[in-house]
């Protein structure tokens, strides 16, 4: 796994993101993979849970969405990299703006390179 490979695997989230589109983000990860949003957050376990999450939480709820990463490091199959993101709420408006760190593990399925499990950190301001 190349740092261009995870780059690649980060513009189609960020792409994924931006255009509200559950199935695509979903279609990044494994079948079995574990998705954590927060350290303490009960993880999420598979793409049907991945694509719910992305559905209720980006898809319902977000738009003007941007979003920009920057691989920091990649060993083997795991990544390091860091994320900013923001959107307007659509319930209230307000617009958000995020600072986070991935830490991506990934695994070949079907020939693609599909990420088995996300870990993130993330900091947020509202207006």
């Amino acid at each position: 796994m190349t740092e261009q490979d995870v780059r690649q695997w980060l513009d189609e989230y960020g792409r994924a993101w931006v255009e509200g589109d559950p199935e695509q983000a979903a279609a990044l990860f494994t079948g079995t993979a574990v998705y954590r949003v927060t350290p303490f957050a009960s993880p999420m376990k598979g793409r049907p849970a991945i694509r719910k999450y992305w559905q209720e939480g980006a898809a319902d709820a977000q738009e003007n969405v941007e979003f920009s990463a920057q691989v920091w490091a990649v060993v083997d199959q795991t990544a390091i990299a860091g994320w900013q993101a923001g959107f307007t709420r659509k319930g209230s408006g307000a617009r958000v703006e995020l600072d986070g760190t991935f830490r991506l593990t990934f695994a070949a399925e079907r020939g693609a390179l599909r990420c088995a499990r996300l870990e993130e950190w993330w900091h947020h301001r509202e207006s």
